[in-house]
């Protein structure tokens, strides 16, 4: 069985998930993950809001060592460096996350990328977690 990390920010298990954060309606700002207050303005006026599937990849790194706590994943030799980036969603949102893709040759400024649910880790139960992730979004050929 597959579970959410967290089930609060995403719309998984829908077919195309979808990010849920905040908007203020007060001042107009969006964030996410979804808080009850604005931490532009402060003000409590703030409602749910689907955040969009694709954006751009503003800056990047690679995790090449396992977080501290409460990191839960893989850790020593199953532990495999994987890709973090800030990702603009559209002109709403800028997310930080784990990217699909680790290739420092692969990974570029400004490539286009998608929301997705990826595996993360095992509980206790033998249930598998899992957690968003962008992955970059493959540009067809005019030919197909």
């Amino acid at each position: 069985m597959q579970k959410a990390m967290d089930p609060a920010i995403s719309t998984w298990p829908d077919d195309d998930p979808q990010l849920i954060g905040s908007q203020c309606g007060a001042c107009g700002a969006t964030v996410f993950p979804r808080q009850s207050h604005c931490p532009r303005c402060s003000r409590a006026d703030t409602t749910d809001v689907l955040l969009p599937r694709r954006g751009t990849v503003v800056a990047w790194t690679t995790q090449g060592f396992p977080p501290g706590a409460p990191y839960i994943g893989p850790t020593g030799k199953d532990f495999v460096p994987f890709g973090v980036g800030l990702v603009e969603l559209g002109d709403v949102v800028r997310v930080e996350g784990r990217l699909t893709e680790n290739d420092t040759a692969k990974l570029t400024f400004g490539m286009e990328v998608e929301l997705t649910m990826i595996p993360f880790a095992t509980d206790p139960d033998g249930n598998e977690i899992v957690t968003f992730a962008f992955r970059p979004v493959e540009e067809k050929s005019h030919d197909e």
